[in-house]
């Protein structure tokens, strides 16, 4: 393929395009009209003698060739993001964007607060915080580093182990006063409970309350389930049921009740995870050695 017709400013549309599924979308991540977006694919589909759309009402599909071209361009692009981002640091500190990516609980309430004294030490750094509680893809760079509640499932991926987070099990004094306290993890059946629900959690195990103590293998269902850990606190604390949720979200236990307190409880494990490319990124150094000496200061959960 030559030069002209591969050329870089088509391909830059055409992934944008790939990725934000219309015309419309993709101008707007570019600041280019509709119609110039059209004629940058268009040219390069006559270009390269083959369609790489499929156009109908609801959108723009992937022909396999524009599959396969995207999967290229994807890799190639985040190839030149990473080498980007090295050389503009400075072997002697770090410089540059930083992109971290974590669950949306942990960073809401224990990574963000602590981000200013990150930030203040290392003032020739910015974060980009990216939220999420499915796993974004490293390696493809959607983000640079990320916090997870388990080890990393994709190869090539730097692995530290940043320590334990625990959880207890809470009810409020109205709920207590209402429903009365369990004695036993089988009396739990008798409980109202609030519990995760409707997609994939962001900790592992984060319903084990709803299954401990159960012989029939089958769990007890919540009489609420919310997809937000934050959320299972405030109904715990509103008096909805027994809920449990991890320590770094309970930093004050003011008007709360434990319950089943020498129960065994699981404990989550979590890692600061980074690509093998970055190993040597000072940026990335420097942000690993805060967390390790934040939770170290025991300004991280408990555990």
């Amino acid at each position: 393929m030559t030069g002209q017709k591969m050329d870089w400013d088509k391909l830059r549309v055409f992934h944008a395009v790939a990725e934000a599924g219309s015309f419309t979308h993709a101008g707007d991540t570019l600041n280019l009209s509709q119609s110039a977006v059209s004629r940058q694919i268009s040219a390069l589909e006559e270009a390269l003698t083959v369609p790489l759309f499929h156009r109908h009402a609801r959108g723009l599909i992937l022909t396999e060739q524009g599959e396969a071209l995207n999967r290229t361009v994807r890799e190639v692009f985040a190839k030149l993001a990473m080498t980007e981002a090295l050389l503009s640091e400075s072997k002697e500190k770090p410089v540059g964007r930083l992109k971290v990516t974590t669950t949306h609980s942990f960073g809401v309430t224990w990574l963000a607060p602590r981000l200013g004294q990150f930030l203040a030490a290392q003032p020739d750094v910015t974060v980009s915080l990216l939220l999420d509680d499915t796993d974004l893809d490293l390696a493809m760079r959607e983000a640079d580093v990320a916090i997870r509640m388990h080890p990393p499932r994709q190869p090539d991926l730097v692995q530290r182990h940043l320590g334990e987070i625990h959880s207890q099990i809470w009810a409020s004094p109205d709920y207590v006063k209402a429903h009365g306290l369990p004695q036993t993890v089988e009396d739990l059946d008798h409980h109202r409970l609030v519990l995760f629900g409707d997609r994939k959690p962001p900790v592992p195990d984060v319903n084990w309350l709803g299954e401990i103590g159960r012989k029939d293998g089958s769990p007890r269902r919540g009489v609420l389930e919310v997809n937000s850990l934050q959320a299972m606190l405030v109904c715990i604390r509103a008096g909805i049921g027994i809920g449990t949720v991890p320590d770094y979200l309970v930093q004050d236990t003011t008007g709360l009740v434990p319950v089943l307190p020498d129960v065994k409880k699981p404990t989550v494990d979590m890692y600061f995870v980074y690509p093998e490319e970055l190993r040597n990124s000072k940026r990335i150094s420097v942000f690993r050695d805060f967390l390790v000496n934040s939770i170290a200061e025991r300004n991280a959960p408990k555990g």
